[in-house]
């Protein structure tokens, strides 16, 4: 489709990027610069590919691509006669980026100005020196201060993370090492009652003894739990019954029995049993059931911290590609683990999950970053007390996830401004303003969804939506 130079010079002259132009200089545009018309859906120009030409939109709606992981993530849409792309550096004399760095589609039918990259860079820099100079330094500025930014926000959410996973990695760990140091003074003192006892026992004796330990372990997996004053009142029985039966330190041995739920009637099979060795065999019985214990409590500890670690993983999804099949409670769950110890300072959690949602076709390690902005930013609203409610559910073709809290909410002349960059309602110190913007970014831009916020005192909702199907990537086509 071809445009007369005179109506081209015309509607350049309409256009709020060139009004400002004399008619030579929109002569010369017109002169070197053609119309190009592209179908909805046509990749105008690839990232990557050598940066030769300057593109204006006359007519119609484009959108601007980032690749990233191997996958196109919507920078920006407009349909805003003047909007620009394409060999935006050219002019630039230090840089030696020859290339795209985006990708330019197009949305609808659209009509664009096409000029060269030289022309463009020659037209700059004899019209508007000053303006070169002034956008260089810009460019170069912009570089700088978004990769110190970006750096500066990985490094806090970092921080903040391993200042979490070590937190809670800290207390099964702990009890681990208290257990086995508790294990190894019972094993002493089992072998030391065995190696009394064993002298004064027959065989038949003994194979009885070993009944009753079976009978104790046993006894205690299903042992219902007691009231402070109900163990108290066994635990003094029972240690009534081993003093009488000569056993010294009894009141050391009773608490150990009674929370087996075993009663004097055990303990009379035991003195029947052993005779004279009777003290022996009740301390050496009591170490045994205490050894069971804390074998259990190293094994319940050992379990958390595996646990902990796979939620870690999952978290940060470190095996997996960067888009693929994921259930959006899995992120959640290991999310809410991850901060586990902020939690339990006095937030209660409700789940209220749809486990019919399908799965999502997204980025899980992106997602988790969403979630453990808005579940972090709801605690601290909270002040680390009240309810934290965690809701799924489908909202037409979209996978609804609800994270709402009982803080005193977002003004209402804020909220509009919640997702800007570097805008917080923390204190100063407290936040950076990046957190929701950068959840802005990953759901509406890489993963084509929406995020907004319903808020009033007491009852704060932020609203994540996300695609079931992401939309197939545009293949490459050339303009008519």
């Amino acid at each position: 489709m071809s445009t007369a130079p005179m109506e081209l010079r015309e509607e350049l002259r309409g256009n709020f990027l060139f009004e400002s132009l004399t008619d030579e200089q929109l002569d010369w545009l017109v002169e070197r610069g053609a119309v190009e018309v592209h179908d909805a859906g046509t990749l105008v120009y690839e990232q990557g590919e050598l940066a030769d030409s300057f593109y204006v939109l006359l007519e119609g709606e484009v959108e601007l691509l980032k690749r990233l992981d191997g996958n196109d993530v919507v920078l920006t849409t407009s349909d805003l006669p003047g909007s620009y792309a394409g060999a935006m550096r050219a002019f630039i004399q230090a840089s030696q980026d020859e290339s795209y760095v985006s990708s330019l589609r197009t949305v609808t039918r659209c009509r664009l100005f096409k000029l060269r990259a030289e022309d463009f860079s020659y037209a700059l820099k004899t019209w508007f020196p000053m303006a070169v100079h002034l956008l260089d330094g810009v460019f170069l500025g912009m570089t700088s201060a978004e990769a110190v930014v970006g750096q500066r926000e990985k490094l806090i959410a970092l921080g903040a993370l391993s200042a979490g996973l070590a937190h809670e990695l800290n207390n099964p760990a702990a009890a681990e090492v208290r257990a086995a140091e508790s294990l190894g003074v019972r094993l002493q003192e089992a072998r030391g009652a065995m190696l009394r006892m064993a002298p004064r026992l027959n065989e038949h004796a003994f194979r009885k003894l070993l009944d009753l330990l079976t009978e104790a372990v046993e006894r205690a997996h299903t042992a219902p739990s007691l009231s402070t004053l109900e163990a108290g009142d066994r635990e003094d029985a029972l240690a009534d019954r081993l003093q009488a039966a000569g056993v010294e330190e009894a009141w050391e041995m009773a608490p150990v029995l009674a929370a087996a739920g075993l009663d004097d009637a055990w303990v009379d099979s035991v003195i029947s049993c052993a005779g004279d060795g009777a003290p022996d065999a009740v301390r050496w019985l009591a170490a045994a059931l205490d050894i069971e214990g804390l074998v259990a409590e190293i094994r319940t500890s050992a379990g958390r911290i595996s646990e902990l670690v796979a939620a870690m993983k999952d978290y940060s999804h470190l095996d997996k590609g960067p888009f693929g099949s994921i259930d959006v409670h899995d992120g959640l769950e290991s999310t809410l683990i991850i901060l586990g110890h902020k939690l339990k300072k006095g937030v209660k959690v409700v789940r209220d999950y749809d486990r019919s949602l399908p799965k999502i076709c997204a980025q899980a390690g992106e997602l988790n970053q969403v979630w453990t902005n808005l579940i972090d930013n709801a605690i601290d609203a909270m002040g680390g007390k009240g309810t934290l409610t965690v809701r799924t559910a489908r909202e037409r073709d979209c996978v609804l996830v609800e994270i709402g809290d009982t803080g005193p909410g977002i003004p209402a002349e804020l909220q509009r401004r919640i997702f800007e960059p570097f805008f917080t309602t923390k204190d100063v110190g407290d936040g950076t303003g990046l957190g929701l913007d950068i959840s802005y970014r990953i759901v509406v831009r890489r993963h084509h969804g929406d995020i907004r916020v319903d808020s009033q005192p007491g009852n704060t909702r932020f609203q994540v939506l996300l695609p079931i199907d992401q939309p197939a990537p545009t293949t490459h086509s050339g303009g008519g």
